[in-house]
């Protein structure tokens, strides 16, 4: 399959290693873009900088004030130049002439072209991206009448049933808007970078392929995300889509407009999340908390001290892990599952942080702290 597919398609099942841990997850979903790709900057969009819309739009006055933000992408990445073999959206980022779009859509790519509303195209300088959570950079030396900012809302404010409309290019039809509601919050989304993307919104929003890249926005008109995938076996819309929020695109653009790259915070362990089976095989009173199985050499764990599970035991045929440390918060903040603690590595830590970790290791609760090292690179 063409790298250009992205995000993993198909169905899988099973344990899955998200970031530094293992989890059980959902069906994989799938790149919204396989099916056609198959066949120090100033950034004024920054949050919090602009409040141009303060009062909620109709849809109709949301696409009015967006469309001419919004670009198709093609790319070209066989030898091939008879044509273009990859097609994505994005949206102008600044003035500079950068755009933001999907890693997928734009890895490995001989050739990036960027068409605006009008039709005029240019020729686009891949200037970097981040697979870890499907966000790239590209920049066209174009007009500067072309180039309309969109701006960045919080996605931390969003809320489930509030609406939100999304802007793309799906299946190559330029300049196409679909709207719907939030449908949850706070997604794990699995990759093709052998991490996952935490912190991702899941919405209803019809998306289908062509559309990775496009922007996801609120009811003011400001961006909350930006349009990733799709939970789908055959690569079209099935009512589940999903959004990489504005907070993560906040953090992570201006080090790939300034870098070409991003460093992701890792601590180095894989594990569980505590069932209510392992609960009383571990004989807790809930079942909430991650339960380290293995701890990689030389982490920060590692160098921490946390300790994995050592023992196992089989109950009706199925092999539990015992003995490793439960984490139960992280900087106080209380561990149901694995998510919570991904979701506030990507919100709030960098490499080089400390993080305080509350463990139950032997019937005892304590404190270990941290030292955030830089995420192996995966590949």
């Amino acid at each position: 399959m063409d790298k250009s597919s992205g995000l993993i398609g198909g169905i899988i099942g099973a344990a899955v290693v998200v970031a530094v841990f293992a989890v059980f997850l959902l069906p994989t979903p799938t790149s919204i873009d396989q099916r056609i790709i198959d066949e120090n900057a100033s950034i004024p969009s920054a949050i919090g900088q602009s409040n141009t819309y303060t009062e909620k739009l109709s849809l109709i006055e949301i696409f009015e004030k967006s469309e001419s933000g919004v670009v198709r992408v093609n790319v070209q990445r066989s030898e091939d130049i008879s044509g273009l073999n990859g097609v994505g959206s994005g949206f102008v980022f600044d003035k500079k002439g950068h755009i933001i779009t999907n890693a997928h859509v734009i890895n490995d790519a001989r050739k990036v072209i960027v068409t605006f509303l009008d039709g005029r195209s240019y020729n686009a300088e891949v200037i970097g991206y981040d697979k870890f959570t499907d966000i790239g950079v590209i920049k066209v030396n174009a007009d500067l009448k072309l180039l309309h900012p969109l701006t960045l809302g919080d996605s931390s404010n969003l809320k489930v049933g509030e609406q939100i409309a999304a802007i793309g290019n799906p299946f190559g039809l330029s300049g196409s808007m679909t709207s719907g509601i939030v449908s949850q919050l706070g997604r794990l989304l699995p990759s093709g970078s052998g991490y996952s993307i935490p912190d991702v919104i899941q919405t209803d929003a019809a998306i289908n392929p062509g559309n990775s890249g496009g922007p996801l926005l609120n009811m003011r008109g400001e961006i909350i995300g930006i349009n990733t995938a799709i939970q789908s076996a055959t690569g079209e819309f099935t009512g589940v889509g999903f959004a990489v929020p504005s907070k993560t695109i906040a953090k992570i653009v201006p080090s790939l407009i300034s870098r070409g790259e991003y460093d992701h915070p890792w601590i180095g362990i894989s594990g569980r999340d505590i069932d209510p089976d392992l609960a009383k095989i571990l004989k807790l009173n809930e079942a909430v908390g991650f339960l380290i199985v293995t701890v990689i050499e030389d982490s920060p764990a590692d160098k921490a001290g946390l300790h994995g599970s050592e023992d196992s035991v089989s109950v009706d045929g199925i092999n539990y892990p015992k003995g490793g440390d439960i984490i139960l918060s992280v900087d106080g903040i209380e561990v149901r599952k694995i998510d919570d603690i991904l979701i506030h590595l990507q919100r709030a830590k960098s490499v080089g942080d400390e993080m305080v970790l509350e463990i139950l290791r032997d019937g005892r609760t304590t404190n270990i702290v941290i030292t955030l090292q830089e995420r192996p690179n995966g590949d």
